[in-house]
């Protein structure tokens, strides 16, 4: 089993000032201890492209992706919601956080590696189709989406997103796209306050009541994941990979731990294996808790790489 490793130096170089819990030591902890424990190795290393404004306008109006590039900033802070800003590198990793998700799109359709792994900044899953938020600012997993249905030619692609926090700027952008299916799990009455009514049919959205664990996760896949995707038949899994819903994580109230990674992990992979030849690209979201993201990610990773 061969996993990808995407990501970018200027990644790192994206940030919205003193104390923002989205900073540019969230990817360096996951890199630091990949290393250090030797999952690192398991992983074959590439260097995220800048996504193209076509790859973007695939999921974004054109508008918006064009009134975005001109607010970057050339020094200091721009606001673009409340909880979100730009610096002046911020503009530049996000195209390459939305062309991880192309790139991996590429190698994992055209069989060059099983799957992949997109550790990247700026997250996507809050970003709608006109608007930047919650730290978002293109949506990558959309536009990997959207090039795998539209460039490859796919005809049923699923997403499954696990964060803490609901991915409204996905379902925002994939609801009603019948050749899609969204599955997701998050904490009720949690920031964006969306999710509860879900916007399409092609949308399963799990809301989790402050305090849900690992039980409930399981409950919310066994009862409600497993048999849409199962009758679904995804051609491609994409997973939105927060990692906010630990029990150390302040951003949110569930109690998962990194068993819990590991475990969803895993059956995702059966799916996937059972329906489109364990074809997955994971995409990094949230996770603000830098020792236990590190360590999530590396139970996700080593599951994904087949190593675990």
């Amino acid at each position: 089993m061969t996993c990808a490793y995407i990501t970018h130096r200027d990644c790192r170089l994206h940030e919205m000032g003193e104390g923002h819990p989205e900073c540019p030591e969230r990817l360096d902890a996951i890199s630091d201890y990949l290393l250090s424990t030797g999952v690192m190795s398991l992983l074959i290393p590439y260097e995220a492209p800048p996504a193209t404004p076509e790859q973007l306008a695939r999921a974004h109006a054109m508008l918006y992706v064009r009134e975005l590039m001109a607010r970057a900033p050339r020094e200091g802070y721009v606001h673009v919601d409340p909880d979100t800003s730009m610096n002046c590198h911020s503009l530049t990793a996000a195209l390459h956080a939305a062309g991880a998700a192309v790139l991996a799109t590429d190698l994992v359709l055209k069989g060059e590696v099983n799957r992949a792994f997109c550790a990247v900044r700026p997250p996507g899953h809050h970003a709608t189709r006109e608007a930047a938020m919650g730290f978002c600012f293109f949506n990558n997993v959309a536009v990997g989406i959207r090039h795998a249905l539209d460039v490859h030619g796919l005809e049923r692609v699923a997403l499954a997103d696990f964060d803490v926090h609901h991915g409204n700027g996905s379902e925002d952008i994939l609801a009603g796209d019948e050749r899609v299916l969204m599955v997701s799990t998050f904490q009720r009455d949690l920031y964006p306050f969306l999710g509860n009514v879900p916007l399409g049919l092609n949308m399963a959205n799990i809301a989790l009541a402050p305090g849900s664990g690992g039980a409930e996760l399981r409950r919310a896949f066994e009862e409600s994941w497993r048999p849409r995707l199962e009758a679904f038949r995804p051609q491609a899994l994409y997973i939105s990979a927060g990692f906010d819903a630990h029990r150390a994580d302040e951003m949110g109230g569930l109690r998962w731990v990194e068993d819990d990674y590991a475990w969803i992990t895993r059956n995702l992979v059966e799916v996937a294996e059972r329906h489109c030849g364990g074809r997955i690209v994971s995409c990094l979201e949230g996770g603000y808790h830098l020792f236990h993201l590190a360590r999530s990610v590396a139970a996700h990773v080593k599951e994904l790489a087949g190593a675990a």
